[in-house]
């Protein structure tokens, strides 16, 4: 067993290992840091002003999307990233508040719709302004007016990379989301 003692001077444990002085790193753990803190913030606040938590309002969110205001329960995992089980619970919260109906899949049947009801809309066009708000608050307000552009740039770049563009982007809030947001092209 090999046994390392630390360098008197830097303290740092010499070996191989990750280089944790990489200048890649602290660019890194920012984003990360930024993103955890940001969505936290965002959480708290709707929640604290309407009531609705984040994950509920993002299922809204993405069953708006499409014109029949449908997805099926794994695409709807699948955009909110999180399980299947847990959209299952997810979606049952939001059916037993009246804001969703499950639909079944036809014409096989073996498979389950999210559909935003009527009053889920209307839910969603209480809460969309709040969290708009809480997002210039916590977000938008500490970009540069100028650099947004580059932002959204940056992040759009980012999920594509990942191959699962269309799935994970939900595009911008004007009376309908972008179907396909990574196709648009975004000016300087």
């Amino acid at each position: 067993m090999r046994t390392t003692t630390p360098d008197p001077e830097t303290g740092r444990i010499a070996g191989p290992g990750p280089d944790l002085d990489d200048p890649r790193l602290p660019a890194w753990r920012s984003f990360l840091l930024a993103q955890a803190a940001v969505i936290r913030a965002l959480a708290d606040d709707l929640e604290a002003e309407t009531g609705m938590p984040l994950a509920e309002y993002d299922a809204l969110v993405l069953l708006a999307i499409p014109s029949d205001r449908r997805l099926r329960m794994g695409e709807l995992a699948d955009r909110l990233v999180i399980s299947r089980s847990g959209v299952t619970r997810l979606v049952d919260r939001l059916v037993a508040q009246g804001l969703v109906e499950r639909s079944t899949c036809t014409p096989d049947g073996r498979g389950a719709y999210a559909v935003l009801t009527p009053a889920g809309l209307a839910r969603l066009r209480e809460v969309v302004p709040v969290h708009l708000r809480h997002v210039e608050e916590r977000f938008l307000s500490v970009v540069e007016p100028g650099d947004l552009p580059a932002v959204e740039r940056a992040m759009r770049a980012l999920v594509t990379r990942t191959g699962r563009c269309a799935e994970a982007l939900s595009g911008g809030l004007s009376g309908r989301l972008d179907p396909d947001p990574c196709s648009r092209s975004i000016d300087p």
